[in-house]
């Protein structure tokens, strides 16, 4: 009679769980399908513009599309377990006074997630980064990261940095973002000069320098204006400081900087004038 009891609720709620839960696993991968394709159908479309970089409107649909993918996995799941629960028996409305006790229990241990998730849903909105953009972001205690933006959820943004190394951070601990590929970027190179140079011959040569570099094509399309001589930054006993700066396409300032640096170098040793021996610091402010 035992037997016969369960072949008869194996027959019929336990296939409809084993239905309920080969459903929503099928309905996930086929959720993550469709992601799948409509980001490649993103990143299709950016690779065919003539655009060097991204559009602000492609990297928040990429974005959303991780991000409504991942809210929908979570509503299927819980809608899963309730629908389990009740195949199983179990009376949710006798659950309703221990689930408060426990929500309140948990809400205690859970505000952390909570300020995740909100915290991820006004990065959304408020649309601050995206896929693919190039960020800093700075969370206390911890030093600050920059790389690029490879997926933002709710909860957490996963960010790979220069150095291949994913680093994934909960929204909540982020404190401020920097984005380094929203409009324009700067790029910001300090030529260090000996002293015993011309300040006025100096300040020509890397007049001239940004010219030729800015009618070179492969560099023109990177660069919105020609780059510019800001003249001496700081003096020291031993040199002095000349600031060269160049607007360019965002994200696109890292590049900018060291062909810059490459053919700033150059051109002051062709003029005769030997380069100090701190080279390190000839390097874009702010941009690596």
């Amino acid at each position: 009679m035992q037997l016969h009891s369960i072949d008869v609720w194996a027959r019929g709620r336990g296939l409809e769980i084993v239905l309920l839960i080969v459903g929503a696993v099928l309905l996930t991968r086929l959720i993550a399908w469709l992601r799948d394709k409509i980001t490649h159908r993103i990143d299709a479309n950016a690779r065919e513009t003539d655009a060097l970089v991204r559009s602000e409107a492609a990297k928040h649909r990429h974005a959303l599309a991780q991000v409504i993918t991942w809210t929908t996995v979570v509503v299927i799941y819980c809608a899963t377990a309730v629908l389990v629960a009740q195949r199983l028996g179990i009376p949710l409305t006798s659950l309703v006074a221990p689930a408060a006790v426990a929500a309140v229990a948990l809400g205690f241990g859970a505000q952390r997630i909570v300020q995740d998730l909100l915290a991820g849903f006004f990065i959304i909105t408020e649309r601050q980064y995206g896929f693919g953009d190039l960020v800093r972001l700075s969370v206390p205690s911890v030093a600050s990261s920059i790389g690029t933006v490879e997926d933002v959820t709710l909860r957490v943004t996963t960010v790979r940095t220069a150095d291949g190394e994913v680093v994934i951070t909960p929204n909540g601990q982020i404190n401020q973002v920097t984005n380094l590929s929203r409009g324009w970027a700067r790029a910001v190179v300090d030529v260090p000069v000996p002293a015993t140079v011309d300040v006025n011959r100096v300040t020509d040569l890397l007049h001239k320098i940004g010219e030729e570099a800015y009618a070179e094509p492969e560099l023109r399309q990177l660069l919105l204006d020609p780059p510019a001589v800001m003249g001496v930054q700081s003096i020291d006993v031993a040199q002095f400081q000349v600031r060269l700066v160049a607007r360019t396409l965002p994200g696109k300032q890292f590049d900018v900087g060291r062909i810059l640096r490459g053919q700033v170098a150059a051109g002051l040793l062709r003029e005769g004038i030997s380069l100090p021996a701190n080279m390190e610091t000839i390097a874009p402010n702010g941009a690596g």
